[in-house]
C-alpha cells in the first residue's frame, strides 16, 4: 500500500510547465480535449501530415509532451509520419491525479480518440512507446488494430525494475503492473525495439529479452553509444533511416 501511494516521484515525475508549442519549432498543430472512462480530461496535440500513417506516442515517465518538440519535429519532417501526442492525468494540461490504473485507461482513451474522433483507422496507427510508455503501447496492442508497434527503450516489467531500483522490495507484487516481457508474446503486429548501448536507466539486456519474447516479425535496432534519453539524436541519420525503412514495409498485410 505504501508503495502505491508513493509512486509519484519515484515512478512517476509529472511537470505542469509548457516550454513550447509545435509552433516554436516551425509545425502546425491542433490542441486535443478527450475525457478518460473515468471522466478525467486530458490534453494532447495533433501533428499532421496529410496522407501519412499516424504515430500514437505513449510518453516516459517525466516532463510532458512539450518536453518531445524537437522529437516530434524529426519524426513528422524526416520520418514521414503525423504525430498524435498526448499527456497522462496529471501532466502537462491533463487534469486528474497520476497512477498506474490510470494510465491504462489514458492510453485505451487516446486510442479511442484516434479512432473514433478523428477516424483513424487501425491500419494507419503505429503504437510509439518510450521508456514508460512502452509497456502502454504495448497493452495497446493487445487491445485494438494496429498497423506496427515500435518499443524505444523498454523495460521487462515492474517487478525486475524495482529489484534494481529499490531491491528491498524484492516481493513487491503492484496491483497494476506493467510487463512488456509477459505480454509481448500476445501482439499480432510486426514489432520494432530500438534501444541505447548505454542507457543508463534501463539496461540494454532487458530491451533483447523483450526481443527474445516478441513473435515474428520483429526487428532489434541497438543504437551504439546512446543513452535512455538521447536516442534519436545519437542514432542521427541512420535512425530515421531505420523507422521510415520499417515503417514501409508494415503494411496492413505485412
Amino acid at each position: 500500500m505504501f508503495w502505491e501511494l508513493s509512486e509519484k516521484g519515484i515512478v512517476f515525475f509529472p511537470d505542469a510547465d509548457f516550454i513550447g508549442t509545435p509552433l516554436d519549432f516551425g509545425l502546425d498543430y491542433e490542441e486535443v480535449w478527450f475525457a478518460s472512462e473515468d471522466g478525467v480530461q486530458l490534453n494532447g496535440w495533433w501533428v499532421p501530415r496529410p496522407g501519412a500513417p499516424v504515430f500514437l506516442w505513449f510518453h516516459g515517465n517525466a516532463g510532458n509532451i512539450s518536453h518531445r518538440l524537437e522529437n516530434i519535429k524529426l519524426l513528422v519532417e524526416e520520418v514521414g509520419v503525423q504525430v498524435f501526442i498526448f499527456d497522462y492525468r496529471e501532466y502537462g494540461k491533463s487534469e486528474g491525479s497520476i497512477s498506474r490504473e490510470g494510465t491504462f485507461k489514458d492510453a485505451a482513451a487516446a486510442y479511442r480518440y484516434l479512432t473514433m474522433t478523428r477516424g483513424v483507422p487501425g491500419s494507419d496507427i503505429i503504437l510509439f512507446g518510450r521508456s514508460l510508455g512502452t509497456a502502454l503501447a504495448t497493452d495497446a496492442a493487445l487491445k485494438g488494430p494496429s498497423r506496427a508497434l515500435i518499443l524505444e527503450s523498454a523495460f521487462t516489467n515492474s517487478q525486475e525494475m524495482a529489484k534494481l531500483y529499490a531491491p528491498f522490495l524484492s516481493d513487491w507484487r503492484p496491483k497494476v503492473s506493467y510487463d512488456n516481457l509477459g505480454r509481448i508474446g500476445g501482439v499480432k503486429v510486426p514489432v520494432l525495439v530500438i534501444h541505447g548501448s548505454h542507457d543508463e536507466i534501463i539496461p540494454v539486456d532487458m530491451a533483447r529479452r523483450v526481443f527474445d519474447a516478441a513473435p515474428n516479425p520483429k526487428e532489434l535496432y541497438i543504437i551504439s553509444g546512446a543513452h535512455h534519453n538521447d536516442t534519436y539524436l545519437a542514432g542521427g541519420p541512420e535512425y530515421v533511416k531505420r523507422l521510415r525503412s520499417f515503417i514501409e514495409r508494415t503494411t496492413p498485410d505485412f
